[in-house]
């Protein structure tokens, strides 16, 4: 079997409870599409949209993985899509409540990651998503994952990972209240 180069993981099982329901359903389905399309649109290959607290219709082009333990937190929603997509070179976390970061976001953050294979978005100078991770970093960022943080800790610290601005695209706010 040949692997993708780059499968998009779109984390999108949490419940909102700060933003009133699941962000999965927001503006029925839209923001759900719109990262869809940004992850495919951006680079990558295949796209797998982690679920748990609500079920949503899958745009063309992706595919669904659920997390039973999607109450535990982003992490259980990051383990299972990086579990998803253990074939890939490289994995572009995205969240599904950042709506406006569109596929030149994708596309500027997945050129990066091919110097260290560690890349992020930032926007103004403020970490955000996506992310991306190669293939050797993997099983350690999955290991770093607790609670509510994905890759969090895992880039912390870290001197290689390479920051690309986008704003110049995108604010990259995450919606957390409606």
């Amino acid at each position: 079997m040949v692997s993708d180069r780059a499968v998009g993981v779109l984390l999108a099982a949490g419940a909102g409870t700060r933003y009133g329901s699941p962000k999965v359903l927001a503006h029925d389905g839209l923001w759900l599409v719109a990262a869809v399309q940004a992850l495919r649109d951006g680079g990558c290959d295949r796209v797998v949209v982690v679920l748990g607290a609500a079920d949503a219709p899958i745009p063309d082009g992706a595919v669904a993985v659920h997390t039973p333990h999607w109450q535990q937190g982003m992490s259980a929603s990051f383990v299972a899509g990086l579990s998803a997509a253990s074939d890939a070179q490289y994995v572009v976390v995205h969240v599904v409540d950042t709506p406006d970061v569109g596929p030149e976001v994708v596309q500027a953050v997945l050129a990066a990651a091919q110097e260290t294979g560690l890349a992020r978005a930032v926007f103004g100078g403020r970490p955000g998503h996506p992310v991306v991770l190669a293939r050797r970093h993997f099983d350690e960022a999955a290991a770093s994952a607790s609670g509510d943080t994905g890759a969090r800790d895992f880039l912390r610290g870290r001197g290689d990972v390479i920051a690309v601005e986008c704003s110049q695209w995108a604010t990259g706010i995450d919606h957390d209240y409606r």
